[in-house]
């Protein structure tokens, strides 16, 4: 299992990436300590491939993420959605046992089972 990427979210990421105008780019996906739920998710370019990084191509887009980030997120699917309150990736991450109310942190599960959502 890794992670997947929607129709959507890659046709985002893509168009977000040709504005760049940087060939060498590619998204990185990482999760990092903090928010309100203990861990928070977080989106960068990035022309580098580090080492440890799993590299996960979906419709055409690469993500890069790391081993430790990849053991909170293995499983997740990055959607894309728009809405009459505004565009947001959303993250729903089988491994999250909670989130906080903004969406943008969570909770582990200690199993690693459970369904939570994420808005970013």
């Amino acid at each position: 299992m890794t992670v997947t990427l929607t129709e959507a979210a890659a046709d985002k990421i893509q168009g977000l990436l040709d504005r760049e105008n940087n060939a060498e780019l590619n998204l990185r996906v990482f999760v990092s300590g903090g928010g309100c739920s203990g861990f928070q998710y977080g989106f960068t370019f990035d022309d580098q491939i580090n080492d440890n990084d799993t590299i996960v191509e979906n419709h055409g887009v690469k993500l890069l993420v790391d081993r430790s980030s990849l053991d909170l997120l293995n499983g997740a699917e990055i959607d894309y959605q728009s809405s009459i309150q505004g565009e947001s990736f959303v993250i729903r991450n089988p491994n999250a046992a909670s989130t906080c109310g903004c969406g943008k942190s969570f909770t582990p599960s200690e199993s690693g089972s459970g369904c939570a959502n994420a808005g970013y």
